[in-house]
């Protein structure tokens, strides 16, 4: 058996976080699926997903982490062709990944006591993000 369903968020630009795993919740119970696999696909080349402990420190701290390993402002080849100041997103966006699969048990996406998933905004503006999330078993 498999379910599709999306969710939208509007991001604020470059190193916003936003905890998606009520949203990713509430398709995995709607989906039916007791034993399986969710996964969650951010649309797009310039945000990821991913699982963290969504605190304040290490939402503030992940982008910050990214800034200093692929910094904005730097002479990318991405910038060369473009020159819209978001060769760094598409390597942030690249680095982290676009996507994650997550099992799913007794109808709920296993995850652990301290352990959220999120996206990350890498891009330099506001965007509205779209994401798929397909739930896959029986």
């Amino acid at each position: 058996m498999n379910h599709q369903n999306t969710i939208t968020i509007r991001t604020t630009g470059h190193r916003d976080m936003h905890d998606i795993t009520d949203q990713v919740a509430r398709i995995v119970t709607a989906s039916g699926i007791l034993t399986g696999i969710a996964h969650i696909f951010n649309v797009g080349s310039t945000a990821c997903i991913g699982t963290i402990e969504y605190e304040s420190g290490l939402a503030a701290d992940l982008p910050a982490m990214l800034d200093r390993l692929i910094p904005p402002n730097r002479d990318y080849g991405h910038e060369q062709t473009w020159h819209d100041g978001n060769g760094h997103s598409h390597l942030q966006a690249t680095w982290m990944g676009p996507s994650l699969t997550v099992p799913v048990s007794n109808g709920q996406a296993m995850l652990g006591t301290w352990q959220q998933i999120f996206l990350l905004e890498c891009d330099i503006k506001p965007r509205q993000r779209e994401i798929v999330v397909t739930v896959q078993g029986q």
